[in-house]
């Protein structure tokens, strides 16, 4: 188990819908799960799809503590998320610069629901159904858009607020994406 490469945008594992989990608690899944912390602890990600290491499975991890990637980021709790669903619970949206290890060293603004309520379940089948706002709602949209073939840069309504980091932030410290 270790860290894996990050397709980046283009790539057609990225586009696609990924398929559900079917059997739950087994190695494979324990090998793809303790693989993608890997990958996320590595690229000091906030989260990272299956999709995202080319495996197109409905299987999502996020969390925040303490990133150099989002500083000011308020924690998000580390969570194994399988076969998700998502329900918007107001129609508020609210725009945020956003990046992803797939885009690398880029950001854009992003619209983002601000509320929602995420179900699915851990990796040994256990439930999940908690509410997000805040940033927990934008890192759960923008991982589980990975399993329906979207990037952040699709769900973009104004492309002159996307570019690279470096260029955007000139004064911020860039952690390679």
């Amino acid at each position: 188990m270790s860290a894996r490469e990050v397709l980046r945008m283009g790539d057609p594992v990225l586009a696609q819908v990924a398929r559900p989990v079917e059997k739950f608690g087994t190695p494979e899944l324990a090998e793809l799960v303790q693989d993608m912390k890997d990958t996320m602890a590595a690229k000091n990600g906030a989260g990272l799809a299956a999709p995202q290491i080319g495996v197109s499975q409905r299987v999502v991890i996020f969390g925040v503590g303490s990133n150099p990637r989002y500083p000011d980021a308020e924690e998000v709790p580390f969570t194994v998320l399988v076969n998700p669903k998502i329900e918007f619970l107001t129609k508020e949206i609210e725009e945020g610069w956003e990046g992803c290890l797939s885009v690398p060293g880029m950001r854009g603004v992003v619209p983002r629901f601000t509320k929602l309520r995420y179900t699915g379940f851990d990796e040994h089948g256990a439930p999940i159904d908690r509410i997000a706002e805040g940033f927990h709602a934008i890192v759960v949209q923008h991982e589980c858009d990975h399993l329906d073939g979207i990037l952040y840069p699709m769900r973009m309504t104004d492309m002159s607020r996307f570019g690279f980091t470096d260029v955007l932030f000139p004064d911020m410290e860039v952690v390679d994406d």
